[in-house]
């Protein structure tokens, strides 16, 4: 979601930069977590005696900050594209903030979201997706991944997923992926006319060419 479909790095920075002035948490320490669960992250820095007050505090900051949350390009019409049994979001962010962000960036809800919330274990291990594609009634071998974030892309792989990522949040030289696009607005997704669940996958120019 984050990164992917929507952009809500300006509300990321301000929230986490508030959350760690208040905890006493460095740039540095929050270096390399993008794609991992806010709980895992702050369990990784903080006493487990403290953590639970400080996730409680990171969601709060979270779901209050949407106001200029967007939709990146293309992620609207990839979704519009699919048949609803065909698409899901499988998240790092709990179900609340999903909610909330792909509601300010006017993105419609899959049948099928998968939060922080449906899994034992978040990205990087591949459970989200495992819990995506059972929903959807599907082999993982069978699903594409978009994302665009190293864990999310080794969480895919860990699923025996394809992967296709977007150069939205990383530079391309530092993710490893089947394909690798700038964002969803150069990519075409369409259902097979009868090929019953199969979907194409078209890289295109910006002018539709």
């Amino acid at each position: 979601m984050d990164g992917t479909l929507v952009d809500s790095t300006p509300a990321i920075v301000r929230t986490w930069t508030t959350w760690a002035i208040e905890h006493d948490i460095t740039a540095e320490q929050l270096q390399g977590f993008h794609g991992v669960p806010s709980g895992d992250v702050i369990r990784s820095l903080l006493p487990a005696d403290r953590a639970d007050a400080a996730i409680a505090r990171i969601d709060e900051l979270e779901i209050a900050d949407v106001a200029d949350v967007i939709a990146l390009p293309g992620a609207a019409d990839a979704l519009a594209a699919l048949p609803p049994d065909r698409a899901a979001i499988a998240t790092s962010a709990n179900r609340s903030l999903a909610l909330a962000r792909l509601a300010a960036a006017g993105i419609e809800v899959p049948e099928v979201l998968v939060t922080v919330d449906d899994v034992t274990r978040g990205k990087p291990a591949p459970d989200p997706f495992l819990v995506a594609a059972e929903r959807l009634g599907q082999d993982p071998a069978d699903c594409l991944v978009v994302e665009d974030a190293p864990k999310g892309l080794a969480a895919a792989a860990a699923a025996g997923c394809a992967r296709l990522a977007v150069v939205t949040t990383t530079p391309a030289e530092e993710l490893e992926a089947d394909a690798i696009v700038p964002d969803l607005g150069v990519v075409r997704f369409a259902a097979i006319a009868g090929e019953q669940g199969r979907i194409r996958i078209r890289n295109v120019f910006r002018d539709g060419s």
